[in-house]
């Protein structure tokens, strides 16, 4: 497994080592010790203990997020696409970071086979460029509904660069989530993210 750091410092990419031949493929999608390794070389801390796995099934144009838990309940997440493509997101929401409410996007793949590490700290959001993406995520605390915050997928504070889907003329995007506040409508209550 190798990690690459994105521009946001916790974020990392991490590409799998895939052995393949004409039978087939074969990769570990997680091996906590090497992945403890990998982000201590990176001087990243380990998280905590993964203790929910998630999946969701989307159709090209969903839009889902932008997402996060505050404490006690915040959530790291290490997602990956299994079927379809997705443009994966996450957008610093740490008060006092250097990087606050800057974001970076990656394409996740049934292909590439790439994952992203988001720490707790961070909102995520995905939109679906594929009809029947499943999109697997595992986090480091459980589902808390009082604890849940959203921010707004099109804040121009933020400026997310969503990929443009060729015949489609807007995102489908839930009703909670297009009323989701700006970040700086929510900037306050993420002392506790």
């Amino acid at each position: 497994m190798k990690l690459v750091p994105t521009r946001l410092h916790g974020v990392v990419i991490v590409e799998p080592a895939v052995f393949s031949d004409d039978r087939g493929w074969f990769m570990e999608s997680f091996n906590e010790p090497r992945f403890h390794a990998a982000l201590g070389e990176l001087g990243l801390p380990a998280p905590r203990p993964f203790v929910q796995d998630n999946h969701s099934c989307s159709q090209r144009g969903v839009l889902r997020g932008l997402h996060f838990q505050r404490a006690p309940h915040a959530q790291g997440k290490l997602v990956r696409v299994v079927q379809g493509a997705a443009f994966d997101v996450a957008v610093d929401i740490r008060p006092g970071s250097a990087t606050f409410g800057q974001w970076v996007g990656v394409e996740l793949d049934a292909q590439n086979r790439r994952q992203l590490w988001i720490p707790e700290g961070f909102a995520h959001g995905f939109l679906a460029l594929q009809d029947d993406t499943h999109f697997l995520y595992k986090t480091t605390d459980v589902y808390a509904k009082d604890c849940e915050g959203a921010i707004r997928f099109d804040d121009g504070d933020i400026g997310i660069a969503w990929p443009a889907l060729e015949g489609l003329s807007a995102y489908r995007v839930a009703p909670k989530d297009a009323a989701a506040p700006s970040l700086a409508a929510c900037r306050a209550t993420l002392q506790a993210a």
